[in-house]
Parts: C-alpha cells; structure tokens; sequence
C-alpha cells in the first residue's frame, strides 16, 4: 500500500477532531469579522434608519451620505493628511535607524556593542514617566510642531533587537567575501545586509505604521490647540468623546443646517472609524509575506 493511499486514510478520531478544528477555527473567524462587518454596514446605512437599531452585517438603506457628509468637517480632511504624512515619514525614519544601529552592535569588531545592547535593554524596562517626557519635549521646542511625532520614537529598543538578531541569522561569510572585494562598511549595509533583511524590515514596518496610524495622545499632549497639525485618529476620538457625552460637539456644528436632521452622530462614528481602519487594512496583505518568517528567524534571542 501505497503512503499516499494510507495517509488518505484517516481513522474516526482523527476526523471528529479535524471538525473539532473547523468549528473551532471558523467562531473565531465569525467573532472576529463580526464587528468590523457590523461597523460597515452601518456606516453605508442611513443615519436615520440606523437609529432604529437592528443592522447586522449588511446595510438596510445604503447609502453614502454618511461618508459625503465626514468629509466636510475641516479637521478629517487635515488630520488625514498629518496622519498619513507622520505615518510615512516616521516609518522610514524608523527602519532607517533601527536597520542603522542593529547592523552596527551585530559587527564583531565593534567593542562597545555590549554596552550598547544594555543601555537599549534597559530603555525597554524603564520609562521616564509622562510629566518628565512632557518637560522634555516642552524643553527641546517640539510642542506645536510636526517633529513632536516623529522625532521620540526614531529609535526603538525592540525595533532594533528584531533586526540586530536577523542580522546575526545571515552568515557573516558574505560579509568577509564584501570586504575582500573592497567593500567598505556602508555598501555591505546598503548591498548585502538590508536586501537579506527584508522579512525583518518588513515586519517592523508593520509596527512603526501601525503605532503612527492609530496614535493621538501625542496630539492630545502636545498639538491639541493646533488645529493644523491635528490628527485622524484624534478626530476619531474627538467624535467618539461627544457621542459619549451624549452631544453632538463640534461636528454637528460643521454640518450644514439643513442636512442636521439627517446624520446621527452614530452613523458619523462609524464611518470616521471606517475610514482610519481601511488605510491599515490595505497595506498589511503586501507585507504579510515577511511578518511570519521576520517574527521567526528576526526573534528576539535570549
């Protein structure tokens, strides 16, 4: 017999537990999708028939005013904008300096590298605390600017650990074969070591765009006043805050008069929280791919 036809074969046990599995499997796919299925359609629903209640996972009055009508209040459009413009810049910024710093403590060579790693071990165990980053950021002239969103998180101590142990993964033969061929320093980081390490990269990526997307407190703490250099997911929690107040807020002001009767601010909610999940949701399948073997073989090593 053939091990093709005897792994076919599978005993009565073996099949209750496969089905054990798809049930298993498929309550979470429904306990997962649910809500942001429900978020959906009621954010294409119209605001008046939402109030009645009832809306599972498709619309029973599509519509896309709710979306029409988000759009007019000033501070989404300016918070998109910022969002995306923090998300991009502060991305780059990041994997530029944890890529930088993990190639240098993973050199052999480099003496300091121990200190190094503790000082950035260190870092992730012990906070200054919310009133003396405060201070600092007050005292370094970041408050009312862009560079406030940026600048503090350039160098993440896990950022730099994922990509340091990747590095340590790649054979430091190719290294020496680069040396030997008159490599310098910077074209081996710049030719060998970021190409390899793309699964790490990537995976990092993911965070630092994720962290920058879904951030506020950092507006609320420092651009709160400034309106030009408002956030999206500030907005969001601006709109949520007045629904939960139980008032309207600001954004039932922006509406024209004579569309005020027609948007709730639940449908509003709803739409806002749409419109910052689906930038995020769009980017993760590219980087997919490397999330897993970046997370396996870019793990932090004891």
């Amino acid at each position: 017999m053939s091990n093709t036809s005897f792994a076919s074969r599978k005993s009565w046990s073996d099949r209750i537990f496969d089905i054990f599995v798809y049930v298993i499997i498929s309550f979470v796919v429904i306990v997962t999708t649910y809500p942001f299925l429900n978020v959906l359609a009621i954010s294409f629903n119209d605001s008046i028939d939402s109030v009645r209640g009832g809306i599972t996972i498709f619309p029973r009055e599509f519509t896309l005013d709710n979306y029409i009508k988000i759009f007019t209040f000033s501070g989404l459009i300016t918070g998109f904008k910022i969002s995306a413009l923090r998300t991009i810049i502060g991305t780059i910024l990041g994997l530029i300096s944890a890529s930088m710093l993990a190639f240098a403590i993973s050199r052999v060579e480099f003496q300091a590298r121990k200190w190094i790693s503790t000082f950035l071990a260190l870092t992730m165990y012990i906070s200054g605390g919310l009133i003396p980053t405060y201070i600092l950021m007050r005292d370094l002239g970041l408050m009312n600017s862009f560079a406030v969103y940026v600048l503090p998180g350039v160098v993440s101590a896990f950022n730099v650990f994922v990509v340091r142990s990747f590095i340590d993964s790649i054979p430091y033969a190719l290294q020496e074969s680069a040396k030997l061929d008159g490599a310098n320093d910077f074209t081996i980081y710049w030719r060998i070591i970021l190409p390899l390490a793309k699964p790490a990269l990537a995976t990092i990526a993911l965070f630092l765009a994720v962290g920058q997307w879904n951030a506020w407190f950092d507006t609320y703490l420092y651009n709160g006043s400034n309106e030009a250099l408002t956030t999206l997911q500030y907005e969001l929690m601006k709109v949520l805050q007045s629904t939960t107040s139980g008032n309207g807020g600001d954004y039932r002001s922006n509406i024209p008069s004579n569309a005020t009767n027609q948007v709730s601010p639940e449908s509003i909610k709803m739409a806002i929280t749409i419109v910052v999940t689906v930038p995020i949701l769009i980017v993760y399948p590219f980087l997919q791919k490397y999330f897993v073997k970046g997370m396996t073989l870019g793990a932090v090593k004891s």
